[in-house]
C-alpha cells in the first residue's frame, strides 16, 4: 500500500484483492497518515518567525531581526523577498514541505538582505557561514529545473530553461534578488 500526491490529488494504491471494507478502512488510514504528516511539515508564520529568530542569533549582528515573516502564496516564481526598508520578509508556500535546512537557507539569504540589501561579498559572507549552502542551493536548483522541465527555453512561467527567475523587473522588494533562487 502507498500514499502519494499527484497533480494535486491524493492517491492510495491498494492490492486489488481487497474488499470494499477493507479497501475503505485502508482509503480512510492512508489518507490520515499522509494528511499528518503534511501538517507536520507545513510550519506555521509562528514556526517560521522561532526559525528566522533562532537563525539570526546565529548569524547576523546583534539586534538585527526581521520585523515580520510569513509564508505566502503569491510567490510563483521565487523562494522569498525581503524590504529590508520595512523589515518584512515573505517566503513562498511551495517551500513548506521542504527539508528544514533547505528552509534555514531560504530564510537565512533573506535575513542577510537586512544587513546587505545587495548580493556582494559581504552579504555572502553572512550566507555562506550557514554549512549547509551550496547544499541548499543545489536543491533548490534541482526543484527549479524540475518544475521548469517542458517549459521549453523560455519558459510561459518566467523561468528559462534552467528555471532560472527571467527578470521581468517585478521584484517584489527592489532589491535584486539571486535570480538562480529569489
Amino acid at each position: 500500500m502507498s500514499a502519494f500526491r499527484e497533480n494535486g490529488r491524493l492517491v492510495v494504491a491498494i492490492p486489488a484483492r481487497f474488499t470494499r471494507a477493507e479497501e475503505e478502512r485502508w482509503v480512510a488510514e492512508m489518507t490520515r497518515r499522509v494528511l499528518a504528516k503534511e501538517g507536520r511539515r507545513r510550519p506555521s508564520d509562528e514556526d517560521l518567525a522561532a526559525r528566522a529568530e533562532r537563525l539570526a542569533a546565529a548569524y547576523l549582528p546583534p539586534g538585527v531581526r526581521p520585523r515580520s515573516i510569513r509564508w505566502v502564496t503569491n510567490q510563483g516564481r521565487r523562494w522569498g523577498s525581503c524590504t529590508p526598508t520595512t523589515g518584512t520578509i515573505r517566503l513562498s508556500h511551495r517551500l513548506q514541505g521542504m527539508p528544514d535546512w533547505v528552509v534555514d537557507y531560504v530564510v537565512l539569504h533573506e535575513l542577510a538582505h537586512l544587513v546587505v540589501s545587495g548580493h556582494g561579498p559581504e552579504f555572502w559572507a553572512i550566507v555562506e557561514a550557514y554549512p549547509r549552502t551550496e547544499r541548499a542551493r543545489g536543491f533548490l536548483h534541482g526543484v527549479a529545473h524540475r518544475d521548469a522541465e517542458g517549459e521549453g527555453a523560455d519558459g510561459a512561467d518566467g523561468t528559462d530553461a534552467d528555471g532560472d527567475d527571467v527578470d521581468d523587473g517585478d521584484d517584489l522588494d527592489g532589491v535584486g534578488e539571486d535570480p538562480a533562487l529569489f
